[in-house]
């Protein structure tokens, strides 16, 4: 028989939905080493001005700062081939600190090992093109050339007790058992099957990735991590995953890389880089806390500091809906949702905001805010604990200024909050004292 009696009790669904931590995937919680590495100052560049070498040494100890003393953002790689990088480079060497470890990206040839030693570097990543779109209409050559070629750069960078990470370039589009598994043999016997020596960058260069368990490599990320792991003896340690965002999966496509067995996830700040961009790292430090249950000992509210220096300093515009840093974030227009936020603000907010990003719930005041949005709003720019209510005097004077800025004066744009806090002051009322 079918159940047919509700039940009357509330169910908030705490082991998701706590409040006081991001809402946890209770399905999949994972205790791996699973972890980020950064390439904001590499691929990230690609898609933007330069940095100068000050906003590089900046960004470099913000990323410290937000991945914590544990480094749960684990390295960053740099390009070596301008004087500006090298320079970037070594001043950011010269502040020792721990993490994130500085790494490099150099092409298969023997001009770019050279800088290399002159920079002191431990690891770098070489392009290692995978899939016969790039050996063959590319490099115009073939796959047994392909990987003599990229087996005799990894042998130079490997008697230099340099760590190699070979990025296979566009490896969802790539010949798995033809190319990718003999090579990845090939690279690892070279390296004498130790696997502190050498590492796998999988590139997803084209966003055409899948994260179901049902599609079949090389797209599908499951399918894919299994055909490796059957037919080579790499270990999660030696695998980073590095996606775009071309179909809008590229965090979906990480989040799953981590869940069938790769270890680091490769992103970029805000998830800039080239075509539309790459893994945003702070999506990437929320889906860790999805799946852990933890931030790793990362500094989360140095989100908000980074954001604001891109945006001041860099003069980088965030779009305005960008998940966790964009002006939009954890912003309401509609009054419905402004009232819900004050009777509670967990109906609307799924997690404390201002804790992990010092960004409290807002409201944009226009024609649709309602008296509700208005109440919040000023509740929420004078810090006032739900003092006003929407039944306030105060309340009617700001619902009569907005009615009449949309109706008699044909207004299409937002009310900014300088307008607002000029009525009240206008008004003489002792908003503090209320």
């Amino acid at each position: 028989m079918k159940n047919t009696v509700i039940n009357n009790n509330a169910d908030y669904h705490k082991d998701a939905f706590a409040f006081d931590f991001p809402p946890v995937d209770t399905a999949n919680h994972m205790q791996s080493n699973i972890y980020l590495t950064d390439t904001t100052f590499r691929d990230g560049q690609q898609a933007m001005p330069a940095f100068s070498v000050e906003q590089m040494v900046t960004l470099y100890k913000l990323l410290s700062k937000l991945g914590g003393e544990n480094g749960l953002i684990r390295q960053t790689e740099f390009f070596v081939y301008s004087d500006k990088d090298q320079k970037a480079i070594e001043k950011c060497k010269e502040l020792d600190l721990k993490f994130p470890q500085i790494t490099t990206w150099i092409r298969a040839n023997e001009e770019d090992i050279k800088m290399l030693e002159s920079l002191e570097i431990g690891e770098t990543g070489v392009l290692m093109s995978c899939s016969d779109y790039h050996i063959f209409k590319k490099l115009r050559t073939d796959k047994e050339k392909a990987a003599e070629k990229y087996l005799e750069t990894a042998n130079k960078i490997l008697e230099k007790n340099i760590i190699l990470r070979c990025h296979f370039e566009d490896i969802t589009r790539a010949d798995i058992h033809g190319f990718v598994v003999p090579l990845i043999n090939k690279l690892n016997e070279l390296a004498g099957n130790n696997e502190k020596c050498i590492k796998f960058r999988l590139c997803d260069t084209l966003g055409v990735g899948l994260p179901f368990e049902s599609s079949v490599q090389p797209r599908g990320v499951p399918d894919l991590l299994k055909a490796l792991y059957e037919n080579t003896g790499i270990s999660p340690n030696q695998l980073e995953w590095h996606g775009h965002n071309d179909f809008y999966k590229a965090v979906i496509n990480a989040s799953s890389a981590w869940m069938h067995g790769v270890s680091a996830v490769n992103c970029t700040l805000f998830g800039i880089g080239e075509r539309i961009g790459n893994i945003p790292l702070e999506a990437m430090l929320f889906e860790y806390a999805s799946l852990t249950g933890s931030f790793g000992g990362a500094n989360m509210k140095a989100i908000s500091e980074i954001k604001d220096y891109f945006i001041h300093d860099i003069q980088y515009n965030l779009p305005d809906n960008t998940p966790f840093v964009g002006s939009n974030f954890n912003t309401t227009k509609a009054g419905i949702h402004a009232d819900g936020l004050l009777k509670s603000s967990d109906i609307y907010n799924s997690y404390d905001t201002y804790k992990f990003l010092n960004s409290s719930p807002r409201v944009c005041l226009n024609k649709t805010s309602g008296r509700a949005g208005i109440a919040y709003w000023i509740n929420s720019y004078y810090n006032l604990d739900n003092r006003i209510s929407k039944n306030h005097p105060l309340v009617d004077i700001i619902c009569n200024y907005i009615n009449n800025e949309y109706e008699n004066h044909s207004r299409l744009s937002y009310i900014n909050d300088k307008e607002i806090v000029a009525l009240i002051d206008k008004t003489g009322w002792d908003i503090k004292n209320e």
